[in-house]
């Protein structure tokens, strides 16, 4: 068959690239481009030859399982390649761009960097070496860049399943803390501080009890307070969300609302959060700030204080705009609301006037929760 020989003719030209890639002639990139090519045209003209079940198209059909199973075979060297690089300081750059680049496509990545030797004591190297250069803030932006390359491959450790326990047991996230303690503004480290805030984000997107129960016993709820406060908006959001997922589990939800210092740490930051909002509207921020304040409703002491701080942009109709755009956000902010004033009456008349917000929170909660106690992991 005249198909068939063109498609043979294609393997022994990739099977010479093969062994020119073996011995450094050609790059492995240059090959993979190669390859996949010449694999498209085959299947193409596989797709031609008539009589499915002759022995032609048999021979064909195993010609090319055989050299996709040697393009991945080829691809997954190239990755044990780049892993065993981060190990050399002088090829560990290198690796971690090409790393983090292709790490959603890469198949069980995680498990292969935290089992490989010395892979993750190179990457907390990353990490450890740039903190003189936090304080005083003097990080450029090739140092963000690269450190960020190395949260993102912990990102990857620290959302997989099978390693995100032993992520936790090795207190990993305490590494990235003194990045969330930052304060400059200069977009390297607001870099910096979204990707930390990532790697955090990945582990309590899990929904895992043992996540929320690591996180308690840290500083992480003032750190993304803090960030709420005077993050930029794409950090706001991420620190938001976190929150959410801490005040999601009922032990996160217990923790916050023990003290009157805490909720009224978390009330007050959340009421600047809506003042913000309604000067800057930013749907996929209202969202995770809307649903803190429906799940703080879910506890009867903190709801007891809500009826009378909840801000008055989260009563009238300064989201509404925001609220037709996305169904989700109209759901959660009536759900709020009927939780909050079920008879639809109490809350107008309760409401207390913008200027005595602060005061109003301070108020409501001393007298719904009771006192003593920040963060501290004892309690």
């Amino acid at each position: 068959c005249e198909i068939s020989d063109i498609t043979i003719n294609k393997m022994n030209h990739l099977h010479q690239l093969h062994q020119h890639q073996h011995h450094g002639i050609i790059s492995s990139s240059s090959l993979t481009s190669v390859t996949n090519a010449n694999l498209s045209s085959m299947s193409i003209a596989s797709s031609m030859v008539p009589h499915a079940g002759s022995p032609q198209h048999h021979q064909l059909h195993q010609q090319l399982q055989i050299l996709q199973q040697q393009q991945q075979q080829q691809e997954k060297e190239v990755i044990y390649k780049w892993i065993q690089e981060l190990n050399n300081s002088s090829t560990r750059e290198s690796a971690l761009l090409e790393l983090s680049r292709k790490r959603d496509s890469i198949p069980d990545l995680a498990p292969l960097l935290w089992n490989s030797f010395g892979t993750v004591a190179a990457l907390l190297q990353e990490i450890v070496q740039i903190y003189p250069c936090i304080h005083p803030p003097v990080l450029s932006a090739h140092q963000s860049n690269r450190v960020c390359h190395a949260l993102a491959l912990l990102q990857c450790v620290a959302s997989h399943p099978e390693t995100r326990a032993r992520f936790l047991q090795a207190s990993i996230p305490l590494y990235l803390y003194p990045f969330l303690h930052t304060s400059s503004r200069t977009r390297p480290f607001e870099y910096l501080r979204l990707t930390s805030l990532g790697v955090i984000g990945a582990l309590v997107k899990a929904d895992d009890r043992e996540v929320i129960t690591f996180l308690l016993h840290t500083e992480i709820i003032p750190l993304c307070l803090r960030i709420m406060e005077t993050g930029s908006e794409l950090s706001k959001t991420v620190a938001t969300f976190i929150l959410q997922k801490i005040l999601l589990d009922e032990t996160g939800l217990a923790y916050i609302c023990q003290t009157y210092e805490r909720f009224a740490h978390v009330g007050a930051i959340l009421n600047k959060m809506v003042q913000f909002l309604s000067r800057e509207m930013s749907a996929r921020l209202l969202k995770p700030v809307v649903r803190c304040y429906t799940r703080l409703a879910d506890n009867p002491r903190a709801r007891q204080a809500l009826v009378t701080t909840l801000p008055e942009a989260l009563r009238d109709d300064t989201f509404q705009e925001v609220m037709q755009q996305d169904s989700s956000i109209r759901a959660w902010l009536q759900q709020l609301r009927n939780t909050l004033d079920p008879a639809g009456s109490q809350l107008q008349q309760q409401q207390q006037p913008n200027a005595s917000a602060a005061a109003a929170v301070a108020a409501a909660v001393n007298n719904a929760l009771p006192g003593s106690g920040l963060y501290s992991a004892s309690s």
